[in-house]
């Protein structure tokens, strides 16, 4: 299909199915926490547009289903025009979560499902390394929390140079836990953070690998 229409797109442009989805989102917030995680948004217009998508939904409620706290919205940092404007989504955005399966392939122009270019798919390309800490530099003033989900902090050494960058909140699968528990606690954060400075430095994956190689045997 054409590129980039699904997620938020998709739901803007469906707006009465998307109230429907809200709706229920705000009933389940009465019987216990509940957040908004918007995917795939690109600008401070989709954001504004997705929440007043949900300021109608809940409009819509009767007064008792109202009660409680606004439920807080998030967004997805997935693709760079929002990663480069962190700070400026976050004037709307309660919190962030780095969406790495989908950056990768939108900054390295890589479909990680085409056998063609797949092999471009590159966690460890500087860029990567170099938008995710301007995510985290542009969020940390403003109080913005900042989780990451995707397959990459699955390898351990990604994950030893995501906590150097100062991601400190992580979403995996359940059978990666055990391992980057331990690797938590194997290495200091004051070596991760050293790791991280340096590698943002340096021109290639090869030359990130080995530097993670040397510095962290244990874990390579």
């Amino acid at each position: 299909g054409p590129l980039g229409l699904r997620a938020i797109r998709l739901s803007l442009g469906h707006r009465e199915a998307f109230e429907i989805q809200l709706r229920a989102l705000a009933r389940a917030g009465r019987h216990g926490g509940v957040r908004v995680l918007l995917p795939l948004v690109s600008s401070v217009d989709e954001l504004r547009e997705a929440k007043a998508a949900l300021r109608s939904a809940t409009g819509r409620l009767s007064a008792s289903a109202q009660d409680g706290a606004p439920m807080p919205v998030g967004i997805m940092i997935e693709v760079p025009s929002a990663a480069l404007t962190v700070d400026l989504l976050a004037a709307e955005a309660d919190f962030f979560s780095i969406g790495t399966n989908d950056l990768i392939q939108y900054c390295l122009a890589v479909d990680r499902t085409d056998g063609r270019v797949a092999g471009l798919f590159d966690p460890l390309h500087p860029a990567i390394l170099r938008v995710i800490r301007t995510v985290i530099r542009l969020a940390r003033p403003r109080g913005r929390q900042v989780a990451l989900c995707g397959e990459m902090a699955a390898d351990p050494g990604a994950l030893l140079l995501l906590l150097g960058l100062g991601v400190t909140e992580f979403s995996m699968s359940p059978a990666a836990i055990p391992e980057a528990r331990d690797l938590v606690r194997q290495v200091s954060m004051r070596d991760a953070r050293r790791a991280a400075a340096r590698a943002v430095g340096l021109p290639t994956s090869h030359d990130i690998a080995a530097l993670l190689a040397s510095r962290f045997p244990e874990v390579s």
